[in-house]
């Protein structure tokens, strides 16, 4: 990899081996590896014996982070933004990044994989020809309602994310 390029990298979902050859390539190739969290990652990153340095790229940071992101690009870097399970960006940070990425002028490359809407649509028998990705619904119930009211009238299918949290009494 000679040009700097920042590689935007699906990731498996729950199996291992959805992690595509190339993606497997790409991340043992890059000079550094921007993960929504380190930890995640870094286990997935021990499975295929990838032993490139990482830093942090979440929600909370992701704006501090593009200036060193930027550095390591101007110095030739290739760099692979991965999130905790799926595509980053897809209801999961990356956004601000890779504007900021294509507005400085730099490459950005997809490295397609997994993506749990479209793997959930493709095994729900539901309509796929024409459907509306929405992402998380707000959390509170009237702020919900309010949303969901906007789509009532839509013949598209429509998926939406949803956060299960589940209790225990242990």
């Amino acid at each position: 990899m000679s040009d700097p390029v920042l590689y935007v990298i699906a990731t498996p979902i729950g199996n291992l081996g959805d992690l595509s050859e190339r993606a497997i390539r790409v991340l043992s190739q890059v000079d550094l590896i921007a993960a929504e969290d380190t930890r995640h990652s870094g286990r997935l990153m021990a499975h295929f014996n990838i032993k490139v340095p990482m830093i942090s790229v979440h929600d909370h940071n992701e704006s501090q982070r593009i200036e060193l992101i930027l550095k390591h690009l101007a110095k030739g870097h290739s760099i692979a933004l991965v999130s905790d399970a799926g595509t980053p960006l897809i209801s999961d940070p990356g956004y601000i990044l890779v504007r900021s990425v294509r507005e400085a002028g730099y490459r950005v490359s997809p490295v397609p994989g997994c993506c749990a809407f479209i793997a959930a649509l493709s095994a729900s028998g539901l309509p796929s020809d024409r459907f509306m990705f929405y992402g998380f619904l707000p959390a509170k119930r009237v702020s919900r309602v309010r949303t969901l009211n906007q789509w009532v009238d839509e013949t598209s299918t429509l998926i939406f994310y949803e956060s299960t949290i589940v209790y225990s009494t242990v």
